[in-house]
């Protein structure tokens, strides 16, 4: 049985014990063992972090020592997995640029806060995406720093009143990499806990932890 450790906490508005325990059903559901920390020493003991299968930051801004960092870079670089979604993988640890190397990319903005948009589909034969087709998200679009190195799953083209000079953007929404050994996988997504209400939505990062997991 494959295990994994998801570790939330941080910026209350991103609801991180409702996802991250909505999450741990999803992979209870597809065989997974789960374990639920709100302390960020669970990343500190590399040993016991090289254990599992797969890492899910749920933790929304705050900081990591720089023990903190070192252990949950070395474990994904050893091999263990990490699969995240919107800020609490990808506003996570501003100021910690190694692990923003890792996740491939940071969240800058979200011009017009919450709006609609469409997300599209890039890579349609991929196992993430298979069957998936184009669909709308009413949440906040995230307009990101991304790693060019990233391999792109789906995209979103921003259209915006409050930044008009970014209108025709076209900017990654979900993508896959590699950290050293280990397999990454990052939603731009889920704002709250209703997104996960959209199948797609739901069916997308479900399937990325999995890939992600070694």
């Amino acid at each position: 049985m494959k295990k994994a450790l998801i570790v939330y906490g941080g910026w209350e508005g991103h609801e991180p014990e409702k996802t991250a325990r909505f999450f741990s059903e999803e992979l209870e559901r597809n065989g997974f063992k789960m374990e639920l920390s709100s302390n960020l020493d669970s990343f500190l003991d590399l040993e016991k972090l090289k254990t599992f299968d797969l890492i899910v930051p749920n933790w929304t801004m705050g900081q990591l020592t720089p023990e903190q960092e070192k252990g949950i870079t070395q474990s994904v670089a050893s091999g263990v997995g990490l699969g995240g979604f919107h800020g609490g993988m990808g506003d996570a640890f501003r100021v910690q640029t190694e692990y923003q190397f890792m996740v491939g990319g940071q969240w800058v903005a979200h011009p017009d806060n919450i709006k609609d948009y469409v997300v599209n589909i890039k890579t349609e034969n991929d196992p993430i995406m298979k069957g998936i087709q184009d669909f709308a998200v009413h949440s906040e679009q995230y307009y990101m720093h991304v790693d060019p190195a990233n391999e792109v799953l789906a995209t979103t083209t921003f259209q915006t009143q409050s930044a008009p000079w970014i209108n025709g953007t076209v900017m990654p929404v979900v993508w896959k990499r590699k950290y050293g050994a280990g397999r990454v996988f990052y939603s731009s997504i889920g704002h709250q806990a209703l997104d996960f209400n959209i199948p797609e939505v739901r069916e997308i990062t479900t399937r990325g932890m999995i890939w992600a997991a070694r």
